[in-house]
This record gives structure tokens, C-alpha cells and sequence, in this order.
């Protein structure tokens, strides 16, 4: 056999449940060891002060953006690839995963060119108060140079995981990280480049990952290959692309522009404020990374399976995700509720306020925590299996249709608690939303049979 047909075989004959613990462990490490590396710019950039510990917050929304287009044709080209796997059509895999890979530096390259002119305004739009402004701008700048690495990062981790190469994606990812850990006191302190030296740590950390991701390609490893010959010229193709990964492009703009939103609310309240719900969005960041590594592990498990037509095995796969993601949930959220307080002080010792404002929101949103599984682990599933729209409309509730009205809402009524509770309230709306969209799932599942 090739390395298609092995593959192929792996993903549709191995227990599933083997198979999501044996591509979740890469990913959960990828997801953590990122969490952790953002979260180790919050730590380093925090000894500056609270201004520039607030611009890491003001910043995240760009990422944001970054993320949600690479994302959109990463985890698109993925989706598509792994149903083709499993309908043996090996040349189209190809394809789709040589074009995506263009799509996504190619989109890195035009936002440098949209957004890189007008630095300030966008800080500004974003959030940033005028002290944490310059700040801000300095971090962005590096941050949107390095957007074509990092969106051709984001595609090639995913077209890795969703053949269940999981394991070649963490190597990139995790080296990188690594890297940029590193580099950020070395940057920050040693040559005192400040809170440009955090972002300069982040811009090469994510060159060194593309080039170790692409090199899985070039020596073999994937058992979907790169050409430059198989980039398609069809405008179909993009479109489906972008379409398939759709749900994650509603996710993570919505999440920029939630993130925008809870800065601007916050800012009100002062510089404290956005550095505390900054660091509360890193802390979360991190249990959020143990459940989405879980889903990635099943994501080619339920895309491949779905393309080979064997559905009792994507019935069998989504249970254990989700009920896995609802373990992790309750494990990590009880120790985060009882020891809030001093993970708050982890990222700042001096500031009374930041503390006292980190550990409301901290507990609040442990609350919503355990209902969070339901919801990411049926927009997955949908996505992956081609329900692009309906898949979109979920992604969309979390931190767009329930979440905005609530931020610009609450804190009129409220004050300071509306900015800490607006996202578990959120949070909690949409995963009980998410139930029939997973119930009728099944049903149209169950008649294909």
C-alpha cells in the first residue's frame, strides 16, 4: 500500500477512541504550549507595567484577525482534504491543500498592505487608552509583519492534522513556541527593546515554525503533497474554501471584535480593568486549549470517517469528544474557581485592582465553563461534514449574536460586573442553542444509513 491507502486505512479501521487520544496528545500540547507562550508574553510584558500589560490585551484583537483568516483557509482546506481522504480522491487532496497554502500567504501579504499605514487609529479602534496606546502600536507593528508566516503557519498545521499527522504539526508549532519563550526576556530585558521585543519574539518564532512545517511536506512526511503546479486558477475553489472554513472565520472575527468590545467597556473603568480581563482571556486561554486540542484529534477522525461513509464511527467519535472535553472542563475549572486569586497574582503582584477585577471574572466564567463542550464539539462536526452554514450560525453566537448585545448592554446597568459576566452569560446561552443543532445531526444522519 502507498501512503494514501495506509492512511486511509489508520483512520477508518483503528478504534476511534484510540484514534482521537492517540491526535488529540500532539494537539493538546501544540494548544497548550501556544496558550502558554501568549501567556508568557502577558508575564514578561507585565513587568513593564500595567499600561503595556493592557497592550497585550489591545493587540490580541489583531491577532485575532490574523487568526481568523488563517484559520478560515487553514481549517477550510483541512475540512475539505480530509472528507476527500476518505473518498480516496488523492489528487484533489492535493489540490486543495497546495492551493490553500498559497491562499493563506497570500492574504497575509494583503493585510500587511491594509492595516500596516495606519498603526495608531487601528490601536485606537481597538481599545488602547493613550497610555497604553504607544505600547500598542509598537507590539502591533511587529505582529502584522508577521501575518503571511503566521497564516501559512495555520494552513500547514492544519492540512498536517486533518490527515492525522498531528504529530508533525505540534513539531512546528511547539518549536516555535519554545522559541519564542526564549526569546521574549532576552528581547524585553537584556536588550531592552521592551514591549517591541515581545512582539519581535513572536514574529520570528512564527518564521522558524513555517519553515520547520513546510519541511514535513518537502521530506515526505505528509502523505498529502505540495506543488506549486497544483495551485488552482478557479475562483470555485477559494470560494470553497473560504466557505467550508466559514465557522471559523465567524469564531475568530467575532472573537477580535468581542475582544475589541470588552477592551473599550473595560477602558472605562481604567488601565487596571483591560490589563485584568487581558490576563483573565490568557488564563482561559490555556483550559480552552485542552478542549480544542481534543477536538482537533477528532476532527479528521469524524472528517475522514464521514467521507468513507461510516457513521456509526463518527456517532462513536463525537460522544467520547464530548464527553472527554466535559472531563477536562470540570477538572481544570474547580482548581482555577479555588485558587483565583493567586493565579492573578502570577501575572501581577503590585496592582490591587488588577487582582481584585481578575478573580470576579476568573470565577465567573469557570460557571460557564462545563457547558462549553456541547457547543464546540457540535460546531466542529458540522463544519467538518460540509454544514458550512449552519456550522457558521453556531460560531456565530458565542461572542457575536449573544455576546455583543450583552457587553454594550450590561455595563450601562451594571457597571464593572456587565464587563466580567457578559461572557459566561454568553457562553452559557449558546451551548444550551447548540443541543438541537446537534440533535438534528444525528437524525440526518441516521436516515443516511
Amino acid at each position: 500500500m502507498n501512503a494514501q491507502e495506509k492512511q486511509y486505512k489508520k483512520m477508518t479501521e483503528t478504534s476511534v477512541q484510540k484514534l482521537i487520544i492517540f491526535l488529540a496528545i500532539p494537539t493538546v500540547i501544540s494548544m497548550l504550549v501556544s496558550a502558554i507562550y501568549n501567556s508568557a508574553d502577558a508575564y514578561f510584558v507585565s513587568r513593564i507595567g500595567t499600561s503595556a500589560s493592557g497592550a497585550v490585551g489591545v493587540v490580541f484583537s489583531l491577532m485575532a484577525i490574523i487568526q481568523a483568516i488563517g484559520f478560515t483557509i487553514g481549517m477550510g482546506s483541512g475540512s475539505i482534504i480530509s472528507r476527500l481522504m476518505g473518498e480516496k480522491k488523492d489528487d484533489e487532496a492535493q489540490e486543495v491543500a497546495s492551493t490553500g497554502l498559497f491562499f493563506g500567504i497570500l492574504a497575509g501579504v494583503l493585510l500587511i498592505l491594509g492595516v500596516s499605514f495606519n498603526m495608531p487609529a487601528l490601536m485606537k479602534s481597538f481599545g488602547a487608552t493613550d497610555t497604553i496606546l504607544p505600547h500598542a502600536v509598537s507590539y502591533g507593528r511587529y505582529i502584522v509583519f508577521g501575518a503571511p508566516f503566521m497564516m501559512g503557519v495555520y494552513a500547514l498545521n492544519n492540512i498536517l492534522r486533518y490527515q492525522g499527522k498531528a504529530k508533525f504539526g505540534m513539531l512546528g508549532v511547539v518549536s516555535g513556541a519554545v522559541i519564542n519563550i526564549g526569546l521574549d526576556p532576552l528581547f524585553i530585558f537584556v536588550f531592552n527593546m521592551g514591549i517591541a521585543g515581545a512582539a519581535l519574539a513572536t514574529f520570528l518564532s512564527q518564521v522558524i515554525s513555517f519553515f520547520i512545517l513546510l519541511s514535513c511536506f518537502l521530506t515526505g512526511k505528509s502523505a498529502v503533497r505540495l506543488s506549486v503546479r497544483k495551485i488552482s486558477r478557479s475562483p470555485k475553489l477559494y470560494f470553497k474554501i473560504f466557505k467550508t472554513g466559514l465557522p471559523s472565520f465567524a469564531r475568530q472575527g467575532f472573537a477580535s471584535f468581542a475582544t475589541m468590545l470588552l477592551n473599550v467597556s473595560a477602558a472605562k473603568y481604567g488601565d487596571a480593568a483591560v490589563a485584568a480581563m487581558s490576563i483573565v482571556g490568557k488564563v482561559f486561554m490555556t483550559i480552552f486549549a485542552v478542549m480544542l486540542g481534543i477536538g482537533q484529534g477528532y476532527q479528521p477522525v469524524v472528517g475522514i470517517n464521514y467521507g468513507a461513509k461510516k457513521y456509526d464511527r463518527v456517532k462513536k467519535a463525537f460522544n467520547f469528544t464530548f464527553f472527554a472535553c466535559l472531563v477536562v472542563a470540570v477538572a481544570l475549572g474547580i482548581p482555577v474557581f479555588v485558587f483565583a486569586e493567586r493565579i492573578m497574582k502570577m501575572f501581577t503582584k503590585d496592582d490591587i485592582k488588577v487582582i481584585e477585577y481578575g478573580i470576579t471574572a476568573l470565577r465567573a466564567q469557570c460557571f460557564a465553563l462545563v457547558l462549553i463542550p456541547i457547543n464546540n464539539t457540535c460546531s466542529t462536526t458540522l463544519q467538518v461534514t460540509g454544514k458550512s452554514w449552519t456550522a457558521t450560525l453556531l460560531s456565530c453566537m458565542r461572542q457575536g449574536i449573544f455576546f455583543i448585545p450583552l457587553i454594550l448592554i450590561l455595563p450601562q446597568y451594571i457597571g464593572l460586573a456587565g464587563v466580567q459576566y457578559s461572557q459566561p452569560i454568553a457562553d452559557g446561552i449558546t451551548s444550551i442553542c447548540a443541543i438541537p443543532f446537534g440533535m438534528q445531526f444525528f437524525k440526518d444522519l441516521k436516515k443516511s444509513q
